[in-house]
């Protein structure tokens, strides 16, 4: 009987689902912390989870309230003043997806996001949090991989992500504090146009013009050489044009454009971006979307409660079901089914 194996007496009914309600949102998410962190240390202690290589990624928890739903009419749906009355802790965010032909298509939200750290190898999950959509993803990384080497201190190696954790401050802590090497790709709009070329230590703009030195500035600790439109703030070409020769589009808006050429050593000097190595670490990224597909085959990203709290906790009950799984099942000798999420609980429970 499942009863049974759930630890309920067999001869009583079942608790109601909204005695199971009720306990999800009245229980501190720190109590089913201590068990979900138990489990992790049980897997990393008996050789199922080895941290050698980690991976770091979220996924959209769509709260349960109507402005999610497109069969009824919302008036300011995606207005971010209007917080939904059904979940008053729920903000909007965004997923993106890549249709046929690479186009991406992004979707508005209203909900939380479950942030993971998992093991890319045995594609289970090492550290979760669960906060408002609205919360920047790239903000949860570092808190996320600090717990995670407290609680843990796995010796890991490298740490995958998508372009969307390229920032310096994540780049910095995987590679100087951690001791890792971040596997993760250059993201493109942080990236200047390639039509700024540097010749001969002479920076030509995209009309191939010597730009305009304008001086040294620091931001954010970092210092930089800033170059101007030459049209704009330099002598060399007065009265040669009246527009930009490339047809610029910031020629008028913005005065014509700039360059900025970094002084400051950069952390991305140590990625060795394009080799083979660096692409097949990458691959294993794909591991944190089967960890959220298992996830998903047992309902964590379809909550029945509101709620920040409440969601916290059934997401971490989730967590927790994937790692007694793949506990048990290590266990029992059923080594290739650490991750059958679908097929060995049924078997486990006759």
């Amino acid at each position: 009987m499942v009863t049974e194996v759930l630890g309920f007496p067999t001869l009583k009914p079942t608790p109601s689902k909204e005695r199971f309600s009720h306990f999800l949102r009245c229980t501190p998410n720190e109590e089913l912390q201590v068990i979900r962190l138990f489990l992790v240390h049980q897997l990393i202690q008996e050789g199922v989870i080895t941290g050698k290589y980690t991976a770091i990624d979220s996924c959209a928890i769509k709260a349960n309230v109507k402005e999610n739903n497109f069969k009824t009419s919302a008036p300011g749906r995606y207005d971010k003043v209007h917080i939904p009355s059904g979940d008053p802790e729920a903000r909007m965010g965004m997923i993106v997806h890549y249709g046929e032909s690479f186009e991406k298509k992004v979707n508005c939200f209203w909900g939380y996001r479950n942030h993971i750290l998992n093991d890319a190898f045995t594609e289970l999950p090492i550290h979760e949090v669960t906060w408002p959509a609205d919360k920047d993803e790239k903000k949860q990384a570092i808190p996320l991989l600090k717990e995670a080497r407290e609680y843990f201190a796995l010796p890991t190696e490298c740490v995958i992500g998508d372009a969307n954790y390229d920032t310096e401050e994540i780049l910095s802590y995987i590679f100087y504090e951690m001791k890792a090497m971040p596997v993760i790709p250059k993201n493109p709009r942080r990236l200047q146009a390639d039509a700024f070329q540097i010749k001969r230590g002479v920076v030509l703009c995209p009309a191939n013009l010597q730009m305009h030195r304008k001086g040294r500035m620091t931001v954010k600790g970092k210092t930089y050489l800033q170059y101007t439109c030459p049209l704009y703030w330099g002598n060399r070409y007065q009265g040669k044009y009246l527009l930009c020769p490339a047809g610029h589009p910031k020629f008028i808006s913005q005065k014509g454009c700039n360059y900025l050429l970094r002084l400051t050593p950069s952390v991305r000097e140590h990625i060795a971006y394009g080799t083979k190595r660096f692409r097949l670490r990458y691959n294993r990224r794909t591991s944190a979307e089967r960890v959220f597909s298992r996830l998903l085959s047992i309902t964590m990203q379809r909550p029945t409660v509101i709620g920040l709290l409440a969601t916290k906790n059934h997401c971490t009950i989730a967590h927790m079901t994937v790692l007694l799984i793949a506990l048990t099942a290590h266990r029992m000798g059923y080594e290739n089914k650490i991750r059958y999420v679908k097929s060995f609980l049924p078997k486990f429970c006759l």
